[in-house]
């Protein structure tokens, strides 16, 4: 009988039975429409182990991942350069978790993960919102002939969340007419009270992680300057805790752009942090 003990590549604390948990944790590794610097398929496995030097604890919320109850799934396997029977798989395993009655926590992966999750969830919450943390607009309609792209994905989520229903938080690139469709639905937040109208909404939280400034998350496929701070972003955290949050995910991360590891270290705590406003 071998005693080990043995390498675990979950999450630590995470509650191994599914049955019994509030959160699903479910890892995304693609990255197939990225229009820059590819890596980011290769994130959730990194950030399962980088999970291992965090503290269980968050002096900032005064709870304990343990508290969460949060079951890590693993990654799903997709089928390389099948782009649309990957949103299907995705769709498909995000509505089970919703028709079980829990909520789903995804690790990508590109931002474009984001769109079959936010279609599961809208089947069981109609008047879902979605608060969006990035450093781009995300509003195209295509991408050089691709209308399914991950700088396309907030558009393609518009098209059945109402827009009033959408507040976007760090952006501060895009062309001309992503800015004016914000301007027109008023989407883009500067500050916490601008999604007090979303209080008593079901909420879908996404974090494209190059929303943190380049000195921060180096890491990234499409690296912006002039992003927040970590603590920035852990403050709306904070505010949202007291929202009624059924799903998110953290994305962007491409790890083998920050040799130091620091981006997946970054990665990790953000995920963290947003577990923790569940």
């Amino acid at each position: 009988m071998l005693s080990g003990p043995f390498l675990d590549r979950n999450w630590m604390a995470q509650n191994p039975n599914y049955e019994t948990s509030d959160i699903v944790m479910l890892g995304l590794p693609f990255d197939g429409t990225v229009s820059y610097r590819s890596g980011s398929r290769f994130a959730p496995e990194q950030i399962r182990l980088a999970s291992w030097g965090l503290e269980e604890y968050s002096p900032l919320f005064d709870k304990e991942l343990a508290d969460v109850n949060f079951h890590d799934a693993g990654d799903l396997e997709f089928p390389l350069g099948n782009t649309y029977k990957t949103l299907d798989q995705i769709e498909q395993n995000v509505r089970e978790i919703y028709k079980d009655g829990k909520r789903v926590f995804g690790i990508g992966g590109e931002h474009l993960v984001t769109l079959p999750e936010v279609k599961a969830a809208f089947e069981f919450y109609k008047d879902l919102a979605i608060v969006h943390f990035d450093a781009h607009t995300d509003l195209r309609e295509e991408y050089m002939g691709e209308k399914m792209s991950h700088s396309a994905v907030i558009r393609h989520i518009s098209k059945f969340v109402n827009p009033k229903n959408i507040k976007q938080i760090g952006i501060r690139s895009g062309m001309k007419e992503e800015w004016e469709f914000m301007k027109e639905h008023n989407t883009l937040c500067h500050k916490y009270s601008d999604i007090d109208e979303l209080k008593g909404k079901p909420i879908f939280v996404t974090v494209d992680l190059d929303c943190l400034d380049t000195s921060i998350m180096p890491g990234t496929g499409t690296p912006e300057a002039g992003g927040m701070t970590f603590n920035e972003l852990a403050g709306w955290f904070k505010y949202l805790k007291d929202f009624n949050i059924i799903g998110a995910d953290v994305v962007e991360l491409a790890p083998d752009y920050d040799a130091s590891g620091a981006s997946t270290a970054v990665a990790t705590k953000v995920i963290r942090e947003l577990l923790m406003a569940m």
